[in-house]
């Protein structure tokens, strides 16, 4: 960590950032504890009803605490996140309250004292400056209905700052025994006043980089007194750094802007394929280039989608299967594609934005070729018009907008 040399030197470093045109300026929030001592003072309620997990907040029956300060604790905390605490903590459990599945007859005083290792969650999350959550492991030694026993322990909590110094503190303590004989497991709430002494601060990550910054700029500055002209130079330097960073961020925020733009498009074009690719293939008869009824129904929803985007060019390319001659198949898949392509038009779709290819069986999708026997279903795959995109124009700008 490195620490902040004096109140001038802060100033002398702000006020050179603002010679430079930064918007540099170290907060109350650039500063966090790294490492303290920490002592506490509160309450404790036990719940040792014998179903502690099963009903936590059986606060009439199950619940045990008593009107005074009952829980003091100690501990060093450390800028690795890690804690170890000693702690203290009295109770009674009261007259009629449920112990271990029993209503006792009396109330029966209760010690504990316990040592943990927490650790601050913030370490993971990121620090907030006023929420502190923790988890926490350990062990202790709890007399509680008259039985000794020694207990591990599992904690969570966390603690509320209300300055660099003051907060709450919130816990919950699972504390299973050593001794399943002869002693049950419980539960132990806390809540009390926590208070920071030899308090060690640091900057934030953010800080840090807030004071990298402002030492380039202190040193810049000292450059500028050596001499008249040497200043006229570093400031010179600063502005055009000044200039660079922003261009640099203008560009950062243009490419940032394009990459997203390219994103988008991307996806509306893929949006814009399997709208085409869902409408599937118009198929043909056989040694016929007319249009069924369902043929013509999905060349209109084909129209539909050429309207909504006007720029919009596509390509159809006609086939057929492998029977008859070469040349015959080519004339026919020509008359499929021109048959095609002239129900587009009649439909209002204008002839630039359509291309027709006739390839006649040259481009079979399976493997009935001339010297294969294939039954008449396999054929008629093969029988068809297909559809691709040539090209999208400013379909995808009017349908971004």
């Amino acid at each position: 960590m490195k620490a902040i040399s004096s109140a001038v030197t802060v100033f002398a470093l702000f006020f050179t950032a603002v010679l430079l045109g930064q918007d540099v300026q170290l907060t109350e929030k650039d500063s966090i504890v790294k490492s303290s001592w920490m002592v506490s003072l509160g309450i404790n309620i036990v719940d040792d009803s014998g179903d502690e997990f099963g009903n936590l907040l059986d606060l009439r029956d199950g619940w045990n605490t008593v009107p005074f300060p009952s829980r003091v604790s100690i501990g060093r905390y450390f800028d690795s996140g890690i804690g170890l605490e000693a702690i203290g903590t009295y109770n009674r459990y009261n007259e009629g309250k449920i112990v271990d599945n029993m209503v006792i007859p009396e109330d029966i005083d209760y010690f504990g004292i316990d040592f943990r290792i927490s650790y601050d969650l913030n370490q993971i999350v990121g620090q907030t400056g006023f929420f502190d959550p923790y988890v926490g492991i350990g062990a202790g030694y709890t007399d509680a209905n008259n039985q000794g026993r020694g207990t591990y322990n599992a904690v969570v909590g966390f603690r509320t700052w209300f300055s660099d110094r003051v907060g709450l503190d919130f816990n919950s303590t699972g504390k299973w025994t050593m001794n399943t004989e002869n002693s049950t497991n419980h539960i132990q709430h806390a809540v009390g006043v926590v208070y920071q002494f030899d308090v060690k601060k640091g900057l934030s990550l953010r800080g840090e980089e807030k004071l990298e910054l402002f030492k380039e700029m202190e040193e810049e500055q000292k450059r500028v007194q050596d001499s008249i002209a040497a200043k006229e130079k570093a400031d010179e330097e600063s502005r055009l750094l000044a200039e660079r960073l922003k261009r640099e961020q203008e560009a950062a925020k243009l490419a940032e802007a394009e990459r997203a733009r390219k994103e988008a498009e991307e996806r509306r074009r893929a949006a814009i394929e399997n709208e085409i690719e869902s409408l599937g293939n118009v198929y043909f008869a056989l040694n016929s280039s007319y249009l069924t009824v369902n043929d013509k129904q999905l060349l209109d929803k084909l129209g539909q989608i050429l309207n909504k985007y006007p720029e919009l060019r596509i390509e159809v390319s006609a086939h057929t299967d492998s029977r008859g001659t070469e040349k015959y198949n080519q004339w026919l898949s020509e008359r499929r594609a021109d048959r095609t392509i002239a129900y587009m038009v009649s439909k209002g779709i204008t002839q630039n934005r359509l291309q027709t290819e006739a390839f006649g069986e040259e481009k079979l999708i399976n493997e009935c070729t001339d010297t294969v026997i294939c039954p008449e279903q396999k054929h008629a795959k093969n029988r068809r018009s297909e559809f691709k995109i040539l090209s999208f124009g400013r379909a995808i700008d009017r349908e971004a907008k």
